[in-house]
């Protein structure tokens, strides 16, 4: 089974991030993780990669449900 999934949002990547958390917010969604990659990789090896965001989003009621479905859907939560 796949458990993610990827959609492509033209505009400004900073623009997009914002309109996809307030879009996640909408949905019922909260993020409780965002994963700079760009930004750690430059920090700790000092390498130079493009603009790559992970957002950890949940809804409780609905991970909930995943939970009670398949456990095994734990490993696919954000850390919180």
């Amino acid at each position: 089974m796949t458990y993610q999934f990827a959609v492509e949002i033209s505009g400004e990547f900073d623009d997009v991030i914002d309109r996809t958390v307030a879009a996640l917010k909408e949905e019922g969604f909260g993020v409780l993780m965002d994963l700079d990659i760009q930004a750690t990789l430059k920090e700790k090896l000092g390498v130079d990669k493009s603009a790559y965001r992970i957002l950890g989003a949940c809804n409780p009621p609905l991970a909930n449900q995943a939970l009670d479905t398949d456990l095994d859907m734990a490993c696919c939560f954000p850390a919180m």
